[in-house]
């Protein structure tokens, strides 16, 4: 039981601490806010939380379809391990390295549109590609690409990696929901110290997976190596 209670806490760090720099809602929110000046209070409030069910959605479906999408094409866990890893130390030292830039908040006034327009607007391009890019999806899949043997296990992680989604999630509807009084209490100072931090912290997790990856090819390929 203890095993099972640290490997899920672990599961659930390693999915917040791979995803939520990459999915970077802080950074996202001078977009978000700009591309949604145009709704009243409340439309906006409903459109941060619809972008955080797709965003959820979307990073859990990746996750659990991954191994089956690796059998399909016939890749082996460790080189998925490598490929995402150079993915996620290439975004990273992308923000790590980007100007502080300070978008412009638009507040031209939109044409009303229907719920529908809305609904779909909130899945493209607010979820994807502006929440959930292609690097997030990587990182989801990279996770997920190994499940472990077991029922037991196999529910431990996926509940680890479904909490994990949701709290990225959670993290991605406050700061869009609040994207104003966020980014007028940090200033630009604070908001590219924030983004900096969560760079750095990026690039060790995907140094720390393309090793694992790396280990892997190197042990199956010398099984008498230890």
């Amino acid at each position: 039981m203890i095993d099972d209670l640290r490997s899920f806490a672990t599961t659930i760090l390693l999915a917040i601490g791979a995803l939520l720099p990459i999915v970077d809602p802080l950074g996202g929110a001078p977009i978000y806010l700009a591309m949604t000046s145009g709704l009243s209070p409340a439309q906006s409030n409903a459109m941060a939380k619809r972008v955080a069910i797709n965003s959820f959605l979307l990073l859990l479906a990746s996750a659990l379809a991954g191994a089956y999408v690796l059998d399909l094409f016939g890749l082996s866990i460790p080189a998925v391990q490598v490929a995402g890893g150079i993915v996620i130390c290439a975004v990273a030292w992308s923000l790590l390295n980007q100007p502080n830039a300070q978008p412009g908040v638009s507040r031209e006034e939109t044409p009303e549109m229907t719920v529908e327009e809305n609904r779909l607007r909130a899945f493209y391009p607010l979820t994807m590609p502006l929440t959930v890019g292609p690097g997030s999806i990587s990182v989801a899949l990279t996770l997920g690409a190994n499940p472990p043997q077991g029922l037991r296990p196999l529910v431990v992680t996926a509940s680890g990696h479904a909490i994990g989604f949701a709290i990225v999630a959670l993290a991605v509807y406050l700061c869009y929901r609040y994207a104003g009084r966020i980014l007028k209490a940090l200033g630009p100072i604070g908001t590219g110290i924030v983004e900096r931090l969560s760079a750095f912290i990026l690039l060790c997790i995907g140094v720390q997976i393309v090793w694992n990856g790396v280990h892997a090819l190197i042990a199956s390929a010398f099984p008498s190596v230890h």
